[in-house]
């Protein structure tokens, strides 16, 4: 079977030519790019950017594990006099959610086996011996966690190692539109890296906002795989296709999804999931998840979740393939 080659693939926007009706704000955070558009409002431009750029510098210092200084990166490293932030409580307790939904194939103490293969911000390990693969396994786990009332997190392990970075982007999103909402917003969409949260419609057609999912199997020029309309809800996509390394010894290719349950770089051949959810947080950990969990379980378990939709793109035999489960909507 030839090797399909994965490639950088981002929810975009559709008729993005500027209209009056629309502010636009757009730049960098997270580590990628933004956009935000919204309807007339009375604050002023300026003012709005700066509530924006305050509220990445908050989340960043809360659970940026780039930062050296943030409150996670902090509890990484064993300081355990850390008081979180609503921010982080947040995130926290929706991890824990997905996690036990997923039957632990979600697991953000899987930091140490994704810095271990070389994804994270550390220097990687380019051959991970058993002994290394032993005590990975020791450290890792959801269940050896807790938040405590007075908001410190208690860790069974000095050595376990958080990361947000699967939902803390969903969740930005999430806080942007709340914030937009406040300032009196009613018809706004929000961007970041791909994850999307969509509220009312364009202002500038008066109909839902539209979207569209880049195929992942595009080699040079950009084709779109599906096309949608969205109102009063969120979209994330996750795929195999960035962060794939060479094993140096035999050499083979594998991907940026980590199976928390065995430590097991994810040899799959699920090319993308995107999740449609009530909130972007929940779309990015279950966009993550589903790239994890075996593709009939996964499947299994949208159709148990609430408001939950999902739609994959697989490869089979050189054939690639679209799944949609029984709510996915156009």
């Amino acid at each position: 079977m030839r090797k399909l080659i994965l490639i950088s693939f981002l929810l975009i926007f559709v008729n993005c030519s500027e209209i009056k009706l629309v502010e636009v704000h757009q730049g960098y955070a997270l580590g990628t790019s933004y956009s935000i558009q919204y309807g007339t409002i009375n604050t002023p431009y300026d003012q709005v950017q700066q509530g924006i750029d305050s509220l990445f510098t908050v989340i960043n210092a809360s659970m940026s594990t780039y930062i050296p200084t943030s409150d996670i990166s902090k509890i990484n490293k064993g300081d355990s006099s850390v008081k979180v932030d609503a921010h982080f409580k947040m995130v926290f307790a929706k991890a824990t959610a997905v996690w036990k939904a997923t039957n632990g194939f979600f697991d953000p103490t899987v930091g140490a086996w994704v810095n271990a293969y070389g994804f994270g911000p550390e220097k990687p390990l380019n051959i991970l011996t058993d002994e290394n693969k032993v005590h990975l396994k020791k450290i890792t786990g959801w269940n050896s966690i807790e938040l405590t009332k007075e908001n410190f997190v208690k860790k069974e392990h000095a050595e376990t190692y958080l990361d947000f970075n699967a939902l803390a982007k969903g969740y930005t999103v999430d806080v942007l539109g709340d914030y937009l909402a406040q300032l009196g917003a009613a018809n706004y969409l929000v961007e970041i890296g791909g994850e999307i949260v969509a509220r009312g419609v364009s202002p500038k057609t008066a109909e839902p906002w539209r979207i569209a999912i880049d195929d992942p199997n595009q080699q040079e020029e950009r084709d779109l795989i599906q096309v949608l309309s969205l109102k009063d809800e969120a979209i994330a996509t996750s795929g195999n296709y960035r962060k794939s390394r060479i094993d140096l010894i035999t050499g083979e290719r594998y991907v940026h999804s980590i199976n928390p349950l065995t430590g097991n770089a994810v040899k799959s051949n699920v090319l993308s999931a995107s999740v449609r959810a009530p909130d972007c947080m929940s779309a990015d950990a279950y966009a993550t998840a589903l790239m994890v969990l075996p593709f009939e379980k996964s499947k299994a378990m949208i159709e148990r979740l609430p408001q939950i939709e999902a739609y994959w793109v697989t490869a089979f035999n050189d054939s690639v393939q679209e799944h949609f489960s029984r709510g996915w909507k156009q």
